[in-house]
């Protein structure tokens, strides 16, 4: 019977020896739910012979790319109520415009269907856009909104600010 035989003599690449940990780290974990203290990490870097600044450095770039994550999941949430309104608002119109055109205005002439047809192109290239943009088109589009996302913030900081300046020098003079 063969036993478990040593592989100390095999070399693996970078890219192997993370795969490999990963995939011992997530049989090892009873749950996927099982969280690891940050001394545990410490820990494990040491074994790793990874000294504690490679691992600070490592840290801040993972919180960095879980942050652009969030973003990036924000802008979506953001891209698809967008659209979703502007579907509520081209439903609700052309449901008025052709009942209007059947029952009230000159059910013969079909006028709201051109409108139902052409709104309903733009509502399309819209869903095309918002949807299967990809590549430099998404990157644009998400850059874009996250400055104006990050100006929003910016500006709410600031007004927040100069109101508790402003409620501050109001409590001042009333004194």
């Amino acid at each position: 019977m063969a036993g478990f035989e040593s592989n100390s003599h095999h070399s693996y690449s970078q890219e192997d020896v993370h795969r490999i940990l990963q995939l011992a780290i997530a049989r090892q974990a009873d749950n996927q739910e099982k969280e690891f203290s940050y001394e545990l990490l410490v820990e494990i870097a040491g074994e790793l012979d990874i000294s504690p600044e490679s691992l600070q450095l490592a840290e801040q770039d993972w919180r960095s790319q879980q942050n652009e994550i969030q973003q990036r999941q924000a802008f979506d949430a953001y891209r698809l109520a967008k659209f979703k309104k502007r579907l509520g608002n081209f439903a609700i119109v052309n449901s008025f415009l052709i009942l209007a055109n059947y029952l009230i205005i000159l059910p013969n002439i079909h006028w709201s269907l051109g409108i139902l047809l052409f709104w309903g192109l733009t509502v399309g290239l819209d869903f095309w856009n918002n949807f299967y943009a990809r590549g430099e088109a998404y990157e644009l589009a998400f850059q874009k909104w996250y400055r104006q996302h990050q100006l929003k913030q910016n500006f709410n900081t600031v007004m927040k600010t100069a109101n508790t300046l402003v409620n501050k020098w109001l409590k001042s003079l009333q004194t």
